[in-house]
């Protein structure tokens, strides 16, 4: 099984874990989450990422989530990126959570592919109006 890491600014990955949980009906397994402080040392998140990683990969790798391309989170993840082994996607949120913990007995450059999936598929604009037609049925 693939390892999930999650590294957001505070506790969102916590928080996503948890609902994950709740949407799935079960607890997580092998996924571990890593909150970045404005007060936190970069060079110790990336030592504990690493630590994270290395404790996750039971030999199928590690996907990384983070929760904002370019702030620092993603700037952790970037340095923990190992091709085929740990690979990294940003914007995280439930739907590619959810979409990750359900493919993560595919090889991991499928669910990468999964989890963008999830990910963009997840984000939907709806009107009152639709609501309306989605209650009347």
């Amino acid at each position: 099984m693939i390892g999930i890491l999650i590294i957001t600014h505070g506790n969102l990955g916590d928080s996503l874990m948890d609902c994950a949980a709740h949407v799935l009906g079960k607890s997580p397994e092998q996924m571990a989450s890593l909150a970045i402080a404005t007060r936190d040392d970069p060079g110790e998140m990336l030592t504990k990422g690493l630590a994270l990683t290395a404790q996750l990969n039971t030999g199928d790798g590690v996907l990384v989530l983070s929760d904002m391309y370019g702030a620092t989170p993603c700037n952790i993840v970037a340095k923990l990126l190992q091709p085929g082994t740990v690979e990294g996607v940003a914007g995280v949120n439930l739907p590619m959570l959810v979409r990750a913990m359900t493919y993560r007995n595919e090889p991991l450059n499928a669910l990468v592919e999964k989890a963008v999936s999830g990910g963009r598929e997840g984000v939907v604009y709806f009107s009152r109006e639709h609501c309306e037609r989605y209650e009347a049925r």
